[in-house]
């Protein structure tokens, strides 16, 4: 019963909360401290697997866990029933933990959605998690972001251009991570460009520096990632 009055409050705190960030935190590693400052006022916080013993550990509350739960702590998951709505998938599946998290997310109807993980993860499992934001069923969403570690990576499409305020001098990088993007437009940085073509992994976008208030980035067609990391030279 109290597994059952848990859920209800959890589905009825999502429903009441639509048009809020979803936030989604991976497992992996522990969450850096500028991770969970992002984390905005009455964000709707899934975990995936064991994102949820690190996002406890950060202070953060699940509303919800996914994933086949087994890497979640028996504590974690214990809390999770008293707390959270827990969606459990068996581990013969096709989507990762964190896809299916994000597909959770996007359940809620937000209009941002945030991915946290702490750095350190393995290899495959960073690349498929980044590789999740670009999913087209996305492309609605008014922000999309991600905390790796202290990293921040915002992901710019058509109808979602991208500004970074942040100060003059400091490294940003853009990555075409899901396919060729054309159109890669920047402005107010110190090598801008104007209308090109940035084919999958190249090396053309990484190690550019603010120059101005506000770099704007935008794109005609494609996904970029805007990566601000957070050792500057």
């Amino acid at each position: 019963m109290a597994q059952d009055d848990a859920g209800r409050r959890a589905q009825g705190r999502a429903e009441a909360q639509q048009a809020i960030a979803a936030v989604v935190v991976t497992g992996g590693a522990p969450l850096d401290a500028r991770a969970v400052a992002a984390v905005p006022d009455g964000a709707y916080v899934i975990a995936a697997d064991g994102g949820l013993d690190h996002a406890r550990a950060a202070g953060l509350a699940p509303d919800a866990l996914v994933g086949d739960l087994d890497s979640v702590s028996a504590a974690g998951l214990a809390w999770a029933h008293e707390h959270a709505t827990v969606h459990t998938h068996p581990a013969d599946k096709a989507a990762t933990d964190t896809e299916l998290a994000v597909a959770r997310a996007l359940a809620v109807s937000p209009r941002r959605l945030i991915l946290l993980a702490g750095a350190g993860d393995r290899l495959d499992h960073t690349i498929a998690a980044l590789g999740a934001l670009g999913a087209p069923a996305l492309d609605h969403l008014e922000a999309v972001e991600a905390w790796w570690g202290a990293d921040h990576l915002l992901v710019a499409t058509p109808d979602r251009p991208v500004a970074l305020t942040d100060p003059v001098g400091t490294t940003f990088s853009v990555l075409a991570m899901h396919g060729p993007v054309s159109g890669v437009t920047i402005t107010g940085a110190r090598w801008p460009l104007d209308d090109v073509e940035l084919l999958p992994l190249v090396g053309w976008g990484v190690s550019n520096q603010v120059a101005g208030a506000v770099v704007h980035v935008s794109v005609s067609d494609g996904v970029l990632t805007v990566i601000v990391p957070h050792s500057q030279p």
